[in-house]
């Protein structure tokens, strides 16, 4: 009887340790400037695979591009964080990416009719289209925040002017964990012309686009290449890697659903055909599967820290 006392204890004691104080990790990305990013995000063949939380990786009780969502992310494995941003009538940069209030908050209309005090009155829905208690947050809270955990990709929304999103990393000095999406050559030339130091995220599918945004002034060695939604031809990898510069490929939409039906190891096969970076709406599952390429071929970088939390 006292042995089976001890042997129930000591299940006690295990199952106490195992549940209920598991431990849990913060995988951080740290740049001690924007010369060390740019080392980190050009493509070698050590680079190591990121996963690109789209939207900042929502899910159940998370909303899309609030800085919760970017602390939940991260407890996964290192993100970039693909970010939204939007104009208040009284012109301040908020996290939002649809032109209306009313999928993703308690409000309605569009968000150029309201201010950011009227903003602040909303609270923002998970992706089941429950209320939250989290709030729109500034593009400078975001920035704030992400020093040290996070690479963002920012994403300039229609109507918001380029030189606000330069001039509100130069103010919140996020150089070191700052991209700039854009979504044409005009775009990328605009962008390189303002920051020359700052990394682009470019559509670039080969020789001739890549060539293109040279001539318009945008330098090879600050592009990453978002290389569209379905895996393009061995040989556009091929060249974008011979010019050092890494490839974004766009899972969300059907490559994330061709994993969620026929298993995620199609994310490790991505990356091993070329891609750098999964921008996916499977952040966390699409992670494991890049955390375990690298482990595999034994990429490993300074500038990922895995931090214990609990």
């Amino acid at each position: 009887m006292f042995q089976n006392k001890n042997l129930w204890f000591a299940v006690l004691v295990s199952f106490i340790f195992s549940f209920g104080f598991a431990q849990e990790n913060e995988y951080l990305l740290k740049f001690k400037n924007s010369k060390e990013l740019q080392k980190f995000l050009n493509y070698s063949k050590k680079t190591m695979p990121l996963v690109s939380a789209h939207r900042g990786g929502p899910t159940v009780g998370f909303p899309e591009n609030c800085t919760p969502t970017f602390a939940n992310a991260i407890k996964y494995n290192p993100t970039i964080v693909e970010t939204d941003i939007a104009l208040s009538k009284d012109s301040v940069l908020v996290m939002m990416h649809d032109n209306t209030l009313d999928r993703t908050t308690t409000g309605t209309g569009v968000i150029e009719g309201y201010t950011y005090k009227e903003l602040q009155e909303l609270f923002l829905k998970d992706t089941e289209g429950k209320v939250t208690p989290y709030k729109i947050e500034t593009l400078d809270q975001i920035l704030q925040w992400g020093k040290d955990k996070v690479i963002y990709n920012l994403d300039i929304k229609k109507g918001v002017p380029m030189q606000m999103i330069i001039d509100a990393v130069r103010r919140n000095k996020a150089e070191a964990y700052s991209v700039i999406i854009t979504y044409n050559a005009t775009q990328a030339a605009e962008a390189a012309k303002l920051a020359p130091d700052l990394m682009i995220s470019v559509s670039a599918r080969g020789k001739e686009d890549v060539e293109r945004l040279e001539k318009l002034g945008v330098k090879a060695n600050k592009m990453i290449a978002f290389v569209g939604t379905k895996e393009p031809a061995p040989e556009v990898y091929e060249y974008l890697h011979s010019r050092k510069i890494s490839c974004i490929l766009g899972t969300m939409g059907n490559l994330d659903k061709s994993a969620a039906a026929k298993g995620d190891e199609l994310y490790y096969k991505l990356v091993a055909n070329g891609a750098d970076v999964l921008s996916s709406d499977r952040n966390v599952e699409a992670g494991k599967q890049l955390l375990k390429y690298a482990d595999d071929k034994k990429l490993k970088s300074k500038h990922i820290v895995v931090k214990k939390i609990k």
